[in-house]
């Protein structure tokens, strides 16, 4: 299986580097995405919006023979569901990772503080406890050297959707900074969080518990759930 893994906010393919290996060894073809303007620190992010990344995730689909896996952590689900939208005839499943599929209207988080066209990785104490579970002192200094400011459009910009065929797609939520108890409690809620989620028909949950970024955190951990799915697809 062709397995196309889209970073979050601040991050470029590498950062799937301790996850992919697991997948290539059971024999899927693993394709980690760098997106426009997290090239380099100093890459040009003017003009950058939601529609280019899901547009770059899109590209990588066409490129590749037959069906495909998305997966998508933090941001990066709101970019895959976008790409799973314009092809839902494409996409085998859909796994989000610690995220979920955004609907139509929705921005991923305008409230994060821009500097001109780059969101700058905020200081650590900006973020939630939980967001920190497990990524420790040297964990946190790794990330930050590696971190590359967001292009502002794609925190910002709406979600367009168009195609109802992506809530026929299967899809998978690794629910770590929050159990799948937990999310599943808002959607009999109502909460308007998890609305697009509600309406998708095959969905299928799984709990890594950690902070938000199982990928420095539990990598070993998420490569078994990402591989579980797409075995469970295959």
């Amino acid at each position: 299986m062709d397995i196309i893994l889209v970073p979050g906010f601040w991050l470029d393919a590498s950062s799937w580097a301790e996850v992919t290996p697991a997948l290539d060894a059971a024999g899927h073809r693993t394709h980690p995405l760098t997106l426009p303007g997290l090239e380099s620190v100093d890459a040009d992010r003017a003009g950058i919006g939601l529609r280019n990344h899901i547009d770059a995730v899109i590209a990588a689909v066409d490129s590749l023979e037959g069906r495909v896996v998305l997966v998508g952590h933090s941001g990066g689900g709101a970019i895959i569901h976008g790409a799973l939208d314009a092809r839902p005839n494409r996409v085998e499943r859909a796994i989000y990772v610690d995220s979920g599929p955004l609907g139509e209207g929705g921005v991923i988080n305008d409230e994060l503080k821009a500097d001109g066209d780059d969101v700058p990785l905020p200081p650590w104490e900006e973020f939630e406890d939980a967001d920190l579970v497990d990524l420790d002192e040297g964990l946190r200094q790794a990330f930050r050297a590696r971190a590359i400011p967001q292009p502002k459009g794609v925190a910002y910009d709406q979600q367009h959707l168009h195609d109802e065929r992506r809530y026929d797609v299967p899809a998978t939520i690794i629910a770590c900074e929050f159990p799948s108890s937990m999310l599943r409690e808002w959607i009999d809620g109502g909460h308007p969080f998890v609305a697009e989620l509600a309406r998708m028909r095959d969905v299928e949950y799984v709990d890594v518990p950690t902070g938000h970024w199982p990928q420095f955190t539990k990598p070993a951990e998420l490569a078994g759930a990402i591989l579980a799915a797409v075995e469970r697809t295959a």
